[in-house]
């Protein structure tokens, strides 16, 4: 399998497929690069080279103990590009991996990236704080944790029903597409889903977002239970300088799987529009 290997020694498992200007896919808690195939088959399809890792402790890579946290998931995503020595390229992040794209750019700069894309993604920050009145309040987090410790596979499996909006009436149920998350989420370690929970809650991106000078494209759905888009998307795109913020009725926050064909299209027509490979 190709590997890099972090300046800890890590072990953080890759897909690189397909030619042309690279886009680099960030996937959310507890998830693998495998949660981006719908995209990858996509874009590779479309004449893009397509990149995805699965973060540390998640998936195939290194089960680490320390670590699990968003600077390092940041410098882990530096070294790949600097390992695969990528220019020009897309970074899409997805829910926890919006957080890690945003704190990349925030900590390494934009000299490598020609856009951004930020899908139902936890920036600029998840919990409830004198500053964020709209986050949730840290004892939901505390919950997710207790559950998690309690019984993770049954947490996994029961969290798939809000997560692609399930649980809504007259919800079309894919059994196959639950099963796929679960198994991605049981292949990950135990220590590593755990830290991941305060990483995507508790970290503020806000000064990160900021630092933004390339097209930025904004993806929510205003159903979304697991990042609700009061305190991520709407204030995101306000600090974000230029972007383009675009809500889905009634999408939730899976929606790169259960509405693959309508994220796809749009992320195609933004890459078209502003994300054109720079001159050398």
């Amino acid at each position: 399998m190709p590997t890099i290997t972090t300046k800890d020694g890590t072990q953080i498992y890759y897909k690189d497929w397909g030619k042309g200007q690279p886009i680099v896919f960030s996937h959310g808690w507890p998830l693998t690069a495998d949660d981006w195939d719908g995209q990858m088959m996509f874009f590779g399809q479309h004449g893009y080279r397509v990149i995805a890792a699965d973060r540390r402790g998640h998936g195939r890579s290194d089960q680490t103990w320390d670590g699990n946290d968003m600077d390092t998931y940041a410098d882990d995503l530096e070294a790949l590009t600097a390992k695969l020595d990528l220019k020009n390229a897309i970074h899409v992040g997805h829910s926890t991996g919006g957080g890690e794209v945003a704190r990349y750019i925030g900590r390494h700069g934009s000299k490598r990236v020609a856009g951004a894309v930020l899908i139902s993604a936890v920036p600029p920050l998840m919990v409830k704080t004198d500053k964020n009145p709209a986050g949730a309040p840290i004892e939901v987090f505390d919950g997710l944790r207790a559950e998690y410790l309690k019984n993770r596979p049954q947490f996994y499996k029961d969290i798939t029903l809000p997560f692609y909006g399930y649980n809504r009436p007259g919800a079309k149920i894919s059994e196959g597409i639950r099963e796929k998350w679960w198994l991605q989420g049981m292949m990950g370690g135990m220590k590593a889903g755990y830290d991941c929970i305060k990483a995507f809650s508790e970290t503020d991106f806000t000064e990160d977002l900021k630092k933004f000078d390339m097209p930025t494209l904004i993806l929510h759905g205003d159903d979304d239970q697991i990042v609700p888009i009061g305190a991520a998307a709407l204030q995101s795109a306000k600090l974000v300088k230029g972007a383009t913020l675009k809500v889905y009725p009634g999408f939730p926050h899976g929606m790169p799987t259960t509405q693959a064909d309508t994220i796809n299209a749009d992320l195609l027509a933004f890459i078209r529009q502003n994300a054109r490979e720079k001159a050398a």
